[in-house]
This record gives structure tokens, C-alpha cells and sequence, in this order.
């Protein structure tokens, strides 16, 4: 069968109408592409300043969970799912999950420390100054500093939240954080941490609404090699977005801990 010379003709006028809808789409394309800028503050850096909130259940179980009575599925936050307890810490943890309704420290609405706070379920407001970025929680008007251009003091000390250093790295927070008591936990099923507890985080913000979070966990007393978690937290955006008055109820009882049969 002979192609018309019309068809031909019709042919290669679409085709270069689509050329030129690619060949004006490309720079649009383009600069959808190029890495994102992080807008700045008067002191020139990154800006992070807004209310920030976790989309996730991690608070639950920082690994891999199926819907149980109360407490939603999710999917870990933790790389490649796996926390590598050591033997004795392994069976601390799994005691932990036994006395879960009684011992986690957020159902008795005492701080949670580092890096616990960035994933509960409530918006957490940032403050930024030259020296020092400050954090405030709904939850329990949980308070966190971190320092920039500054050492660790020197010695032993003690704090649920931990001591917080911090330096830029491009447009990356590199937060290095230690001096963490014994006995903060990583979420309600039982994880958890040690006096010797080092934790470094990175927030990079990815786009005007997301920062990206991730946190390397090392604490030779519990696990046996470091470990890394990672979630993005998402900007509050409705109109007059501000922290609201959390006035925390202790959920732990014993008659929870006798009811729980799992």
C-alpha cells in the first residue's frame, strides 16, 4: 500500500510540533532537576527555621510493623531494617518489650532524648542564631540546643536530650551529640540506648517543605557495630501553623502491663 504524500505531510508536522513542546520544556526540565537551595538566614546559613513534623509510626517501632491493637503498620526507619543488638543487649531488649506499658519513659511523660524527639508524632519548631540553632517539642515543651563552632565540655555528665555540637557542612547540619544518661529508649517497643550513647545526625533541607533526616547510632555497650536511620520531616504549612499546648498523660499502668498478652 502507497503512503500519501498528505500523510507524510501530517506526519512531519507533529513530529515538529513535539520537538519544539521538548525543545521549550527542557529548561523548565531542567531546573526541576538542578539540586535545590536551601534559602538562607541574615547570618547566611542554610535555613531551617519553620515547624517540622514526622509522617511516620517510627515512635511505635523503628523497625519493620504490623497493625496490632492500637498501634498503626509501618515501615522501619532504620537502614536496611536491622539493629545490630549484641547477645546480652538483645535479651535486655526483649525484656524492654515485655515491660513496655510500664518502663518506656514517654508513657511517663518524661523527655525522650536524642534521636526520639524528631520522630514522635508532634511538630517540633526550629530557631536559628549565628552561633546556636534551638529546638522547641509540643511534646512536654521539650527544649533542645545545639551549639555551633563549639567543643563537648570535658567530663562526665548526664543529660536525657545529650549534648549537641553542631558545624555546617555545605548546606548540611552535622550534629554530633553525646553525654546521653542510661535508659532512654528509641520507641515503645522496647529499642534502646546506653550511657554511651553517640549519635550524628544530618538535617539537609531537600526543597522548600522537606529536610531530610538521617541519624548514624554507635553505642558499643548494646550494639555491636553502628547503625543508620533516615526520614524525611515535613514543614506545617496551613495558615497560622504555631506549636499548641501538649499536656502529657502518663499511659503507663499495671493494668496494662497484667492485660498485655502479646
Amino acid at each position: 500500500m502507497g503512503i500519501r504524500v498528505r500523510d507524510l505531510t501530517r506526519t512531519a508536522v507533529g513530529c515538529a510540533v513535539v520537538a519544539l513542546l521538548v525543545a521549550a520544556a527542557g529548561p523548565a526540565w531542567a531546573q526541576g532537576t538542578a539540586a535545590y537551595k536551601a534559602p538562607r538566614t541574615v547570618d547566611g546559613q542554610p535555613d531551617l527555621q519553620g515547624i517540622w513534623q514526622a509522617v511516620n509510626s517510627a515512635n511505635f517501632n523503628i523497625q519493620d510493623h504490623s497493625a496490632s491493637l492500637g498501634i498503626p503498620a509501618g515501615q522501619a526507619i532504620v537502614e536496611g531494617n536491622d539493629i545490630p543488638y549484641g547477645p546480652l543487649a538483645l535479651a535486655q531488649r526483649q525484656a524492654n518489650y515485655r515491660n513496655r506499658f510500664k518502663d518506656d519513659p514517654e508513657g511517663k511523660c518524661f523527655m525522650v532524648g536524642t534521636p526520639r524527639m524528631m520522630y514522635l508524632p508532634h511538630p517540633l519548631q526550629i530557631f536559628q542564631t549565628k552561633n546556636q540553632i534551638n529546638m522547641v517539642s509540643e511534646y512536654v515543651h521539650t527544649p533542645r540546643t545545639i551549639r555551633l563552632g563549639s567543643e563537648h565540655p570535658k567530663g562526665q555528665f548526664e543529660w536525657i536530650m545529650g549534648d549537641s555540637r553542631g558545624h555546617w557542612e555545605g548546606d548540611t547540619l552535622v550534629v554530633d551529640v553525646t553525654h546521653f544518661p542510661d535508659g532512654n529508649w528509641l520507641d515503645r517497643s522496647g529499642n534502646y540506648t546506653s550511657a554511651s550513647l553517640h549519635v550524628v545526625e544530618r538535617y539537609t533541607r531537600i526543597d522548600p517543605d522537606h529536610i531530610q533526616y538521617e541519624a548514624t547510632i554507635e553505642d558499643p555497650n548494646v550494639f555491636a557495630r553502628p547503625w543508620k536511620m533516615s526520614f524525611p520531616l515535613y514543614r506545617r504549612v496551613e495558615k497560622n501553623a504555631q506549636l499548641l499546648e501538649y499536656e502529657c498523660q502518663a499511659y503507663l499502668t499495671a493494668e496494662h502491663d497484667k492485660n498485655d498478652t502479646q
